[in-house]
């Protein structure tokens, strides 16, 4: 998806970081309870300090629900995330992404027209009624107005589980995006064998897929995939292994299946952090997912040797972005009078945005 940031004045991108941080700093003072900043676990430490409440997508969304004397929502997240965070505050409320390519590879891998062009294609080889599409919180709001329309739900990787079980209690068969590893270990875990599952590949005709695929199938996994946790492979954990023969391994569900298999634990960014805070001390702990999380858990956990099962340590290249410099460009800005970088999503999409994601919520 095509976002544009515009190039930020010297001043910021030149600035030093004890220069940004006075900037900051005294920007957050001026703007006082108008102004709340949300930041995603994967983010740098030099944004990460200046939040107000760190969490995932959806929780963080959550919250600035809750904040109804915040006049800017400022999300250090993606763009996928600022959305949601608009769909859920109230109207008078801007929320605020600090650079607008922050976008996700994965939430990219899936858009309308795919999407609506797969559901069109199985609704000839089968009975379209009988399927439920289930889309990842990794998605567009238009991807969730798509399922709320269609009579789904949204699914983050710690509800995925009971989702697809409401999913199939509803009907025969889920179509799943964006990500294809969160669906199969997620239906793996509620017991379906992989014959009961089929890869959706939306540069195909028909995904890819035979008509018999699409009917026998019961989950229908979108190809698509998050750049960052689909790198751990099982040769890493055996090398950590190798070095600790009792250290445990806990893996994010967006990895694939042969990693997670391998895993000690798998779960949410949320179970992550609760599961390094749960182990003894003196444990070693390899973790599969984002490097800035793993970083800072393993300053958080000193007495714990908590490190990333990748050695060559690739981070979320666009969580990377929101960066000291576009936090201080943004917030200078609403001191002055000017918002810039708002997320905004259009009213009917954002209804049926909502419908699908207050699903969710019912059922969890």
């Amino acid at each position: 998806m095509l976002r544009l940031q515009a190039p930020l004045p010297d001043r910021y991108t030149m600035a030093d970081p004890a220069d940004l941080e006075t900037s900051i700093g005294a920007a957050k003072r001026a703007l006082g309870s108008r102004l709340f900043i949300l930041g995603h676990h994967y983010q740098r430490d030099e944004v990460m300090r200046w939040a107000d409440a760190r969490g995932d997508s959806f929780g963080l969304s959550r919250i600035a629900a809750d904040q109804h004397d915040a006049n800017y929502v400022v999300f250090c997240g993606v763009h996928f995330m600022a959305e949601s965070a608009d769909i859920l505050t109230a109207d008078d409320q801007q929320v605020i992404l600090p650079d607008l390519n922050a976008g996700c590879s994965m939430a990219d891998m899936a858009d309308l027209d795919s999407v609506e062009e797969a559901w069109d294609a199985l609704a000839r080889v089968t009975d379209v009624a009988r399927v439920v599409p289930v889309t990842y919180m990794n998605s567009s709001a238009a991807l969730k107005a798509f399922v709320g329309r269609q009579g789904g739900a949204v699914c983050t990787s710690s509800n995925a589980r009971a989702v697809l079980q409401w999913a199939l209690g509803r009907a025969d068969k889920v179509l799943f995006f964006p990500d294809q590893h969160l669906g199969r270990n997620t239906g793996l875990a509620m017991g379906f064998g992989h014959d009961d599952m089929r890869v959706w590949d939306p540069r195909q005709d028909m995904g890819g897929l035979a008509e018999a695929d699409c009917k026998e199938a019961t989950l229908l996994l979108w190809k698509g995939h998050c750049s960052v946790h689909q790198r751990f492979r099982p040769e890493h954990v055996e090398a950590f292994r190798a070095r600790h023969p009792d250290g445990i391994v806990i893996a994010h569900p967006e990895a694939a299946y042969e990693v997670c298999q391998l895993a000690d634990q798998v779960g949410s960014t949320d179970y992550i952090i609760k599961a390094v805070a749960a182990a003894p001390p003196g444990s070693a702990i390899g973790v599969a997912t984002e490097i800035h999380l793993v970083q800072r858990l393993a300053n958080e956990h000193p007495d714990k040797g908590v490190v990333s099962l990748d050695p060559l340590i690739c981070p979320c290249s666009t969580m990377f972005r929101i960066d000291a410099a576009h936090l201080a460009w943004v917030l200078e800005n609403l001191v002055e009078g000017r918002v810039v970088n708002r997320i905004t999503v259009e009213p009917e999409t954002a209804a049926w945005a909502r419908v699908a994601l207050e699903r969710m919520l019912e059922i969890v």
